[in-house]
């Protein structure tokens, strides 16, 4: 009988604890400048430099990213070049759709179904499943994904890799637009 007390109070405890973690929602950014404009930013040549850090934080890997954008209407191509410190290359093109509603899609290869956005202010929230290769292995892994605009030249990218909901890892980025190495 003492086991299902403590078992209730373990779980109160784990609730409570729970319900006071809050994440931020992309309409706290509303109003917040510059604007972040996905189609004028993404548009042109983009670099990009980041890491992936494990659960603990510790990086990884480092990486380079060239990308070319370019919309015809509400549609834009996003072609990534990928350079990673250990010399492996990779490609992922997006195809990104701008919405009535000022919500965004994209697709690519190893992007299951879609990835839904929206933006406020100065962020952008990505939310999307990829297909991850790791050591002849393909995990399907969620991503949470946010930009933020610095300035007409700089968005920071941060985004928390999860599976079953457990955090797998954090890639960080900054984006330079028009910039090369």
């Amino acid at each position: 009988m003492m086991w299902k007390r403590w078992a209730w109070l373990v779980a109160a405890m784990a609730a409570l604890a729970l319900g006071g973690c809050s994440t931020a929602s992309i309409d706290d950014y509303r109003g917040t400048r510059p604007t972040f404009d996905l189609k004028s930013y993404f548009d042109g040549p983009v670099t990009a430099q980041g890491t992936f850090q494990d659960r603990s934080g510790k990086v990884i890997r480092r990486f380079t990213v060239q990308m070319n954008a370019s919309w015809q209407g509400d549609t834009g191509v996003l072609d990534e070049h990928f350079s990673y410190d250990d010399g492996e290359k990779q490609r992922r093109i997006w195809t990104l759709k701008k919405l009535p509603d000022g919500r965004y899609t994209g697709t690519a290869d190893d992007v299951v179904g879609q990835a839904s956005g929206r933006t406020e202010g100065f962020a952008l929230f990505w939310d999307y499943t990829l297909r991850l290769p790791v050591d002849g292995t393909v995990y399907e892994v969620r991503f949470d994904d946010w930009m933020y605009q610095l300035d007409e030249r700089t968005v920071l990218n941060r985004s928390v890799m999860s599976k079953w909901g457990i955090k797998l890892g954090e890639v960080t980025l900054f984006f330079r637009k028009g910039a090369q190495p």
